[in-house]
This record gives C-alpha cells, sequence and structure tokens, in this order.
C-alpha cells in the first residue's frame, strides 16, 4: 500500500512539473496579448482547481519527499524547452536570463532568507561581476570560465568591506547602509571612464574551451541559435549553485543562519556567532551574485552603469519575496515570472511595468508567504532536513 501511495505521490510530481514547463512554453512561444492573457486565465484556473480538489498539499508533501525527482524534472524541462526553441533567439535569451538570474536570486535568498540580511545592493554586486569579467576579458588573457569565478570572488570580496557597517547597525538602517553602496557604485562607474563611462563597454565574445558561444552552430540542415551554448552554460551555474545553496541549508551553519535570522539573542546564547554567521552569508551571497554577473555580461557582450540601479535591486529583492523567502525552490518560477511576463508585453510599453507592480501587490495580499513558502525545519543529525 505505501508503495502504491509513494508511486501515485511521484506521479503527481511528474504531472506537476510537465504542466509548469508546458505553461513555460505556451509564454515563450505566445505573441499576440490575446494569447498570454488567454494562458494566465488558464493558469489561474488550473490553480484554482487544484486547491478546490485538495492536491496542493499532496504535492508539496510529494516534492519535499522527493528533492532528486523535482531537481531532475526540473533540468529535463529546460533541456526540452531548449530543443524546441533551438532556432530561436529571444526565447532562448529569456531561458538564459531566467536561470542566470536564479543564481543571482539564490544567492540573495541564502542573505535574506537564511541569515535575515536585507541586502538593497544586488544590483551593484551584480554588476561588480559583470565589470570584472569585462575587464579581464578586455585588458587580460583569463580563460573566460576563469574570469566568472574571479568575478564572483572579487563580488564577495567587496561585500565581505560593506558587511563591516552593515553588523554595527540593525533593521532599516543596515538596509540603508546597502542601499547608499549601490548608488555610490553607480556614480563611481558613471564618472569613471577607465570603466566606460556612462556609456559602458563592449565586451568581445565568450569562448570556453577553445569554442566561441556567439556562434551559431550547424545540426544538419537546421541552425541551432547560439543562446543555446549559453543556456547550457547557465544551467550549469544555476545547478551548482543550487545544490551549494541545499546544502548550505542542510548544514550545521544553515540552522546556525536560521537561528540567527529568529531571533539574535537566543542564538547568542546557545554559543552561535551571530558575526561569524553574518559575514558567511553575506560573503557568500555575494559570491553568487557576482558569477551570475560576470555571466549576464558576457553573454550580452555589453556592460553599463544604467544597467545596476537602485531600481534593479528591488526587482531582485521582490523576486525573493514572490518566490517564497528562505525557498530556493520558489526562485525559478518568481524570476520566470518577473522576467518573461513584462518582456512578453512590450505592446503596452510602460503600462506593462504597472501591470507586474500590481501582480506583485496582488500576490503578497493574497499569499503573502510566497508562490512556494518555506516549511518550517525539521533537523536532525544524520537526516535530511
Amino acid at each position: 500500500m505505501s508503495t502504491f501511495f509513494s508511486k501515485a505521490s511521484r506521479g503527481l510530481l511528474i504531472g506537476a512539473l510537465a504542466l509548469g514547463f508546458l505553461a513555460a512554453w505556451a509564454l515563450l512561444h505566445a505573441e499576440s496579448q490575446l494569447e498570454i492573457l488567454f494562458l494566465g486565465v488558464i493558469v489561474f484556473a488550473v490553480v484554482g482547481a487544484s486547491r478546490y480538489l485538495g492536491l496542493a498539499s499532496p504535492l508539496g508533501a510529494s516534492a519535499s519527499a522527493n528533492p532528486r525527482l523535482l531537481g531532475l524534472g526540473c533540468i529535463a524541462g529546460v533541456l526540452i524547452l531548449l530543443g524546441l526553441f533551438h532556432d530561436e533567439h529571444f526565447a532562448l535569451l529569456l531561458l538564459a536570463t531566467v536561470l542566470i538570474y536564479s543564481v543571482a536570486c539564490l544567492g540573495l535568498n541564502v542573505q535574506f532568507g537564511y541569515a535575515g540580511i536585507v541586502n538593497f545592493a544586488g544590483a551593484a554586486f551584480f554588476g561588480i561581476g559583470s565589470y570584472t569579467a569585462a575587464m579581464l576579458a578586455l585588458h587580460s588573457g583569463v580563460p573566460d570560465l576563469l574570469a566568472i569565478l574571479i568575478a564572483g570572488f572579487v563580488a564577495a570580496a567587496l561585500g565581505s568591506l560593506l558587511i563591516l557597517p552593515v553588523l554595527r547597525t540593525r533593521g532599516h538602517y543596515a538596509a540603508l547602509v546597502t542601499i547608499a553602496f549601490g548608488i555610490l557604485f553607480r556614480t563611481f562607474m558613471e564618472v569613471n571612464d577607465s570603466f566606460g563611462g556612462p556609456q559602458g563597454l563592449r565586451i568581445p565574445s565568450m569562448t570556453l574551451l577553445g569554442i566561441d558561444l556567439g556562434e551559431s552552430l550547424e545540426w544538419g540542415d537546421s541552425e541551432i541559435s547560439f543562446y543555446a551554448n549559453f543556456v547550457i552554460l547557465a544551467l550549469i551555474l544555476c545547478t551548482t549553485a543550487f545544490w551549494l545553496v541545499r546544502r548550505l541549508e542542510r548544514s550545521w551553519l544553515g540552522v546556525a543562519m536560521d537561528m540567527v535570522r529568529t531571533d539574535e539573542i537566543s542564538a547568542s546564547v546557545f554559543g552561535v556567532r551571530i558575526a561569524r554567521t553574518k559575514v558567511m552569508a553575506f560573503v557568500f551571497g555575494n559570491f553568487l551574485i557576482g558569477v551570475a554577473g560576470a555571466s549576464y555580461g558576457l553573454m550580452t557582450g555589453y556592460v553599463a552603469p544604467n544597467n545596476f540601479t537602485f531600481g534593479d535591486s528591488l526587482i531582485l529583492v521582490s523576486i525573493v519575496i514572490l518566490g517564497g523567502i528562505g525557498n530556493p525552490w520558489g526562485i525559478i518560477p518568481a524570476v520566470a515570472i518577473v522576467m518573461i511576463l513584462p518582456e512578453k508585453l512590450q505592446s503596452i510599453q510602460e503600462y506593462r511595468f504597472l501591470l507586474y507592480g500590481l501582480l506583485v501587490i496582488a500576490i503578497l495580499l493574497f499569499r503573502p508567504q510566497g508562490l512556494l513558502p518555506r516549511t518550517v525545519r525539521q533537523f536532525f543529525p544524520g537526516r535530511p532536513s
């Protein structure tokens, strides 16, 4: 009997994944605003029906009990989408962008969702990664893959300096410190001609193991978009970052971060070093954000200060809140909504951002815990949480 329920649980999870990626395919394929509106109605109807039929709780339990199946299903879904849109530049660009921004938001989730550090300078650290990769590509012979890692370490190093004043403040004062850092970064890049000034920098095409990722591929009689190369690279980075974040969450350091976020006084009484825990969370999170920024800069081939504004930092924070604070599984659907939906609504021009803002407000009003809220930790030594 238990085997039957286990198979049914896995089948429910596989079915939900299939429906999710079918919706993603329809959104990427949709061209007219009527199609997007119709798709939105269908999605809300399916979600409402699943809640009415009582499938939401069993689906959540199945996802918690089968994390490996969920992860493999997500990877397979991305590869299927890659195959379906192999010759469409814009669709693959959006897909790669979702994966890269997921890496950045995973880093922000470690800071905000695990350790409780609100970082409103996410776009600045994203820009630090982009500019570091750009300077290495233009003025050194460092391989691009190594440049991505170096960019992550540079972002982490600068983050270790910023955390010092953050540790001396609390609440909204700490948030103001990160806001000031973000403004200073953008201003510095605009007035510094060595980094291209307000016009920014052009970055040479990325190469990996001697392969130019900026060139399209040939497969028989069909052509594969060069963005397919970046989708695969972004998928590898996102999978690695997700694995690291999940390992961190299930470690004793993750438990310490949860304690610090929940109650610093109680955590210090039980011997948790508050400052060290926050520093590790902030540095590791900025490393992931820097890696994502470097990857995005090398993919687009251009960096400029206007791409790393305070508004961009707010979007990153809103993604973490929208997906469910502290739950890495909610990052990817939240990034997909925030990144793809506005691009698909370009025909209504600036009003598309108004619609995005209303969507975020509606979700926060009717589901403040996010799309996929994080469950209460149940941690036992030697057993997965």
